[in-house]
């Protein structure tokens, strides 16, 4: 896959590419939609070559009932694969791509804590955070090897893309969303989850799920992601707003009953 920007190489030093998120915060956006979304249709595929697809029908029926919940409050075209893997992951990649691992079903315990981690992730998405990293890094090293690595994501560049996207883990590498980038997902991702008719109270039960699962976490200052109590005491602040979006949508005849 070649991704042609010439006029960007060209340009470089004199654009600054400006967009606003859904929170109204203004970030660096260099990167065009057709092209970031051509980046997650082709991690996605290498993901899918690479990693077992889990086929079990329940699984498989359960996880996408709580994906289209919360991807009909986005709007778009959404696939969604099950990955049989341990570890208690999910993404959402640019393009209309969602991921789920089998073992996040183990930390996510019903359909609400599931829609908590598939609402973040999703917002992530929105927000276009894996532009931002993306055109952070294009910015600062102009490398032409970065917009050609996702064709080879084995490579070291490749491997840094994969993860500038959000799903380098498996790949040896991971660089984990900003902690702005993070509590932004947290808050619209509890947003679209309410929106959607599931129980915003859940979140914070996940993350507590996930501090247990994740065992010792490094004192915050030497993190790039909220602290596990730093990210419940946000989320515990915007519930009720949350809660109110919840009771709208369920008068709207939204009742998710995933199982």
């Amino acid at each position: 896959m070649i991704i042609r920007l010439p006029l960007m190489l060209i340009g470089l030093s004199l654009l600054v590419a400006c967009a606003t998120t859904p929170t109204g915060r203004s970030q660096l956006v260099l990167m065009p939609e057709t092209e970031i979304n051509q980046m997650g249709l082709q991690a996605f595929t290498t993901i899918k070559k690479e990693t077992r697809i889990d086929r079990n029908a329940t699984t498989n029926k359960y996880v996408q009932c709580v994906a289209r919940a919360i991807t009909r409050e986005v709007g778009g075209s959404w696939e969604v694969v099950v990955f049989s893997d341990a570890d208690a992951n999910a993404f959402a990649l640019p393009g209309g791509k969602i991921g789920v691992y089998t073992g996040m079903l183990k930390v996510a315990e019903n359909q609400d804590q599931l829609a908590t981690v598939l609402g973040h992730e999703v917002a992530h998405v929105l927000a276009k955070h894996s532009n931002e990293r993306v055109s952070q890094k294009f910015a600062v090293e102009q490398g032409l090897g970065l917009i050609n690595a996702i064709a080879n994501p084995q490579s070291g560049t490749g491997q840094t893309l994969m993860g500038l996207l959000g799903v380098g883990a498996q790949y040896g590498i991971l660089m984990p969303y900003s902690r702005i980038q993070e509590s932004e997902a947290d808050i619209l991702g509890l947003d679209i989850m309410a929106r959607a008719g599931f129980d915003p109270r859940q979140s914070t039960r996940l993350w507590v799920n996930m501090g247990r699962a994740g065992g010792g976490q490094p004192p915050e200052f030497l993190s790039t992601h909220p602290s596990h109590s730093t990210r419940i005491s946000d989320l515990n602040a915007h519930i009720p707003a949350a809660l109110q979006l919840q009771s709208r949508a369920r008068q709207q005849g939204k009742r998710p009953d995933c199982k």
